[in-house]
């Protein structure tokens, strides 16, 4: 671990906006009838650490934004949590649900403070009860897992935010070293329980030292607080009038590569970008790559967006098991917290692998679509270039559908379903037609509710191919994803005063024909 470890107090200063923060903290106070052993080693903590527990609880602001926030002080007793502790722990959590206040807790333990014993190690039972009404009141929950954290711990409160952070070469696992050792005589494999491996197998979102974690708790603050009703609709670009395409024009363009993706959308038209890293329940070493899922703003609306990744897969392979177990995350997290879920649809399909089919490809796309049907919150679905098969329509279901000029949908890449009905693939573009997948096409057949303008392929000024397509076209691929970005607000904001039961009456039934 290197440089100096922060103690709570001069963390909740690093963290904080200047001179914000309020202690909940009342005295503790201790049973007459301690051990004198353990009394002793109470009073030395005391002295030692300058605090009168394992932890310090209170509120704050960060860039502004109200917070509750839970510290560990790892030198009063290693951090560890006692039946003072989990009191002091629990109504400060209890204290921030009903003040609907978002919470921050910055974890430093080994765990259960043997001391105490059996009734010291039900506690966390006692701490997970209080953070599952915190979450149950749609209210952020924000990790921070310091050096070291181990134990009860790490396996209850440090293992439950919608977002989790590590500080960079922190001791993070649930056994710790020590243990291991005495109990198996030998040394735990080096390399295994550091932030940077959670972060490498999808268990915590980012590896980031102290002094950069005010900035990512104030953008997830951004938009997990941000407004969800009542929010002004925002200007957006009627669909305009453009020259007819055929669907085979349109795939070609969609498969270039200067074309934007999601990357782009995000970057030209997102504000407050928090990126999440994995499935937060490990298990997908090294996977993943071609599905982002973040919180984001577009124009001020707050949202959850998972993204399909064209350039990610096309480096790293096609969307797998892994990618739809992503892309279940976030739905989860746009349930609990109410928030309206973007999914972005850009891929040429789904793998076809041995891996994939082991790993439960077609049940992680019934899965994906069972949770999208069901999510009380708003959903939107864009569709920004590549719709193939069902890597695209595990992301589909949705209450309003956007898509793009070019961008299409269909059960197979045009070539795949020539080769079933031609024997070959050379009909790829009679199939296209034939199949209606264009955008156009979905406009008239109901499955798109809105079509966004391209001049050219959306990627660049030689992409024009007439007067209709010029224009900004030098532009065109910041200026089309800014479109598309107020076009999804716009239908994010009209969404969030629809009851929820006529979104969903309307979603389940949209594609009766």
């Amino acid at each position: 671990m290197a440089g100096k470890r922060l103690g709570a107090a001069q963390l909740i200063d690093v963290v904080l906006d200047d001179g914000s923060f309020v202690s909940w903290d009342q005295p503790i106070a201790r049973p007459d009838d301690l051990p004198a052993g353990y009394a002793a080693e109470l009073a030395a903590a005391e002295q030692k650490s300058g605090c009168d527990e394992a932890v310090l609880t209170g509120s704050g602001r960060i860039a502004g934004r109200p917070v509750a926030v839970l510290v560990n002080e790892f030198r009063f007793l290693g951090g560890s949590i006692g039946v003072a502790a989990a009191e002091r722990l629990e109504r400060a959590i209890r204290r921030a649900t009903a003040e609907g206040l978002p919470l921050l807790a910055a974890t430093a333990s080994g765990g259960t403070r043997m001391q105490e014993g059996t009734a010291a190690f039900v506690q966390m039972v006692r701490i997970t009860d209080a953070i599952n009404a915190h979450r149950a009141a749609g209210l952020p929950y924000l990790v921070y897992l310091r050096h070291p954290t181990t134990g009860g711990v790490f396996a209850s409160w440090g293992s439950l935010g919608h977002v989790t952070v590590g500080e960079p070469g922190a001791l993070v696992g649930f056994l710790g070293p020590k243990v291991y050792q005495a109990l198996y005589g030998d040394t735990f494999p080096e390399g295994v329980q550091t932030a940077e491996n959670l972060a490498a197998h999808g268990l915590i979102d980012a590896v980031l030292p102290p002094e950069k974690l005010g900035d990512i708790a104030s953008r997830a603050l951004a938009v997990l607080t941000a407004p969800r009703v009542g929010v002004p609709v925002p200007e957006a670009d009627d669909e305009q009038q453009q020259r007819p395409v055929e669907a085979w024009e349109s795939i070609e363009r969609t498969r270039r590569a200067g074309r934007p993706g999601v990357r782009e959308l995000l970057r030209f038209a997102a504000t407050d970008v928090v990126p999440l890293n994995g499935t937060a329940e490990g298990g997908e070493p090294g996977g993943a790559t071609g599905m982002l899922l973040v919180l984001a703003r577009f124009a001020g609306m707050p949202c959850v967006l998972l993204g399909q990744d064209r350039a990610a897969q096309a480096h790293d392979g096609p969307l797998g098991p892994a990618e739809l177990r992503v892309a279940r995350r976030g739905m989860r997290l746009a349930a609990e917290l109410g928030l309206p879920l973007v999914s972005v649809i850009d891929t040429p399909g789904a793998a076809l692998s041995k891996e994939a089919e082991e790993g439960g490809l077609a049940g992680e796309i019934a899965r994906c679509m069972a949770e999208l049907l069901r999510l009380p919150t708003s959903t939107v679905c864009v569709l920004l270039g590549q719709g193939s098969g069902g890597g695209a329509l595990a992301l589909l279901p949705a209450d309003r559908v956007i898509a793009a000029r070019h961008a299409w949908l269909s059960p197979l890449p045009p070539e795949g379903a020539s080769a079933i009905v031609h024997a070959d693939t050379a009909h790829a573009p009679e199939m296209a037609a034939a199949q209606r997948v264009s955008a156009t096409d979905l406009r008239r057949s109901g499955v798109v509710d809105r079509i966004v303008a391209e001049r050219g392929d959306a990627g660049h000024a030689s992409g024009a191919s007439d007067a209709s397509d010029a224009g900004d076209a030098a532009d065109e691929p910041a200026a089309f994803s800014r479109r598309m970005g107020a076009t999804l607000a716009q239908e994010m904001a009209s969404l969030s005063s629809m009851p929820a039961a006529q979104r969903l009456a309307r979603r389940a039934g949209r594609y009766r024909f």
